[in-house]
């Protein structure tokens, strides 16, 4: 499939890097510098640019007062104390190679979505944002997820392919190949930074 240019409008774009945590990277990617360097280099693209980069990440307050027994993926977290430390100290923390740096948000969530319970909505609002840039671990879980509610509130929406991870490859290449681009466009993280470079930049010279 012959793909067309990505063009952005960096004023109205921001970059989601979602549960990019160090745990997560550690389980989920193989090799795992290979995609870490993919990461950071689309992270670092959107930052030079003037592009909002808002990091996702999973955490929760001692006892995990937001998690209901309903909840079947958090309540199994919740009744294990090792699979809560895998969301707090380093493990839970945001990849180190990744930031966050200042100028970066950082949003905790406590659901899949990173819609769900959070004040992401409210933030992309303020700044007027009609266009999400989505990557993120797992592509079953926080992408789907955010991509599926992104889309009925009628954004834009563009995954980095080569940036998104999920222990389940079939799964992870049905989303990318089959759902995402109906839903959006789906782009490498070489050709997102080729498109941020080509994109008038949201900076004040």
């Amino acid at each position: 499939m012959e793909r067309t240019g990505l063009a952005l409008d960096v004023t109205r774009t921001a970059l989601l890097a979602m549960d990019c945590q160090t745990g997560l990277v550690g389980v989920y990617t193989k090799p795992q510098d290979a995609f870490v360097e993919r990461v950071s280099k689309a992270v670092a693209a959107a930052r030079k640019s003037g592009m909002p980069v808002i990091m996702m990440q999973v955490g929760f307050r001692p006892g995990l007062p937001e998690v209901s027994s309903r909840n079947k993926l958090f309540a199994a977290v919740k009744s294990s104390p090792r699979h809560q430390q895998f969301f707090a100290g380093a493990s839970g923390a945001i990849h180190p190679s990744l930031g966050p740096e200042a100028g970066d948000i950082v949003i905790v969530k406590h659901r899949v979505s990173a819609f769900a319970g959070t004040d992401l909505e409210m933030i992309l609002s303020s700044k007027a944002i009609d266009t999400l840039v989505l990557f993120g671990i797992a592509t079953s879980g926080v992408v789907l997820s955010t991509l599926v509610e992104a889309f009925d509130a009628d954004f834009r929406i563009v995954v980095i392919a080569d940036c998104c991870a999920d222990l389940d490859d079939d799964l992870h290449r049905t989303l990318l190949q089959r759902l995402f681009p109906a839903r959006g466009e789906v782009v490498t993280a070489d050709e997102f930074v080729t498109a941020v470079a080509a994109a008038p930049s949201g900076l004040s010279e």
